[in-house]
């Protein structure tokens, strides 16, 4: 399956000049050729948000210009059995390492054709957001071929958020001496909000992050530096805190930053800076610039309201003490994996891509001086929610979505 981006301009000026009538949000998305430097073209949301009274601290915080790719490419759906993936990423020879929610992964070949399923994994909780969630490849992997994953862990009485390693067997079929290196606490009896994003920096150290479990009597853990709920943590390979980690006082040592609701997107870019996507509740999703020592204003703070449609906090969208998100939108469209794009697509450099769940797109974002620019919308048509996103070490976007497909989106 595929399809292509990049038309004529005669019919993209038609398509334009029918807009100006009051096209609906699928006509404002077709993949029309408008070079991205006009800034001439409406952000891609349509819809009114649920909170109209709320408004940004800074010009461009929400509903940027919207933007258009101009390079043709395509899309291809190379596997269709994966599933419920949910993290995906790059083995050294091209190959793709693609965790699946029940409690296992599967070794995906290069075109997609065929499935190697690897098994030893310590038992999840694959009840509601639950399961085994995403992975990183050690930094040395072609050496000792560790592996790391996250995954929700049950224990009596509830489940946590742990991170766990093990050596991928010679024979790439099992997981050999599976070790949990940290665990999220306090456990908690729910299915919702593990968080559970993997990144390592360029010194071999984790970035992990945890959700704050969803419900309200969980949610002001996030703001309690106490818990490792609601965090984006440093740590070793060990699982130990990584050295250097800013010493905030009260804080445990593993906390990087706090004040998150459900952290599902963690990306560094060319700079070596790490960014952060979580969903909000009803609107008020964010895209976050990571800082050491930080809050992030969960559940103080936010552009969201409660799915009931009360306001939360008495409609806080800005306290002293707490970061403002870079980007957020209203309404929500639930973004979970996400990276930055490094590929043959030389437009898209440095780009960010998000994979959003009940928005069931990707969301490209042209990011400058760290204040995003323009927005685009991709596979609206394939009506599927994107689970992740992957920059292949091939100069290929890659993403797998929770009805199972790997997508394949390369230059025409």
């Amino acid at each position: 399956m595929k399809y292509y981006i990049g038309r004529s301009f005669s019919l993209l000026m038609a398509i334009l000049l029918m807009s100006c009538g009051g096209n609906s949000k699928s006509q404002n998305n077709k993949t029309e050729t408008v070079p991205t430097e006009t800034g001439s073209l409406p952000n891609p949301e349509t819809s009114n948000p649920n909170s109209p009274e709320y408004k940004p601290v800074f010009s461009g915080q929400t509903r940027i210009q919207g933007v258009k790719t101009a390079s043709p490419s395509k899309v291809e759906v190379i596997n269709t059995n994966l599933g419920k993936p949910w993290g995906i990423t790059n083995l050294s020879d091209g190959r793709f390492l693609i965790t699946e929610k029940s409690g296992f992964m599967n070794i995906v070949s290069a075109d997609g054709k065929t499935i190697t399923k690897i098994e030893g994994f310590p038992k999840v909780d694959a009840r509601g957001q639950g399961g085994l969630l995403d992975v990183a490849l050690d930094p040395d992997f072609k050496n000792n071929r560790m592996i790391f994953w996250s995954f929700s862990e049950p224990v009596s009485g509830g489940n946590h958020t742990a991170v766990a390693k093990g050596k991928l067997s010679a024979d790439e079929k099992k997981i050999e001496n599976p070790t949990v290196i940290f665990r999220a606490t306090p456990s908690y009896d729910g299915r919702l909000h593990y968080g559970s994003r993997l990144v390592f920096d360029h010194d071999g150290n984790l970035f992990v992050s945890t959700g704050e479990r969803s419900d309200l009597k969980t949610r002001p853990f996030a703001q309690k530096q106490d818990s490792y709920l609601g965090k984006v943590l440093k740590i070793t390979k060990d699982g130990k805190p990584a050295p250097g980690n800013q010493t905030v006082s009260g804080w445990k040592p593993e906390i990087f930053s706090t004040g998150h609701r459900n952290p599902q997107g963690l990306a560094m870019d060319e700079k070596g800076q790490l960014w952060e996507a979580e969903m909000g509740p009803k609107g008020g999703d964010e895209l976050n610039l990571i800082q050491p020592g930080k809050n992030y204003g969960w559940g103080d703070v936010t552009y969201g309201i409660e799915y009931s449609g009360k306001k939360i906090n008495n409609g806080t969208t800005q306290k002293t003490g707490t970061e403002q998100p870079v980007y957020y939108w209203d309404p929500s469209i639930s973004m979970s994996g996400m990276d930055f794009y490094t590929g043959t697509i030389s437009e898209w450099k440095n780009n960010l891509f998000l994979g959003c769940l009940s928005g069931q797109k990707i969301i490209r974002l042209i990011i400058k001086n760290n204040k995003v620019v323009g927005e685009e919308w991709l596979l609206e048509d394939q009506n599927d929610r994107i689970r992740d996103i992957l920059n292949g070490q091939d100069g290929n976007l890659y993403a797998v979505s929770d009805s199972g497909k790997l997508y394949k989106i390369s230059a025409k």
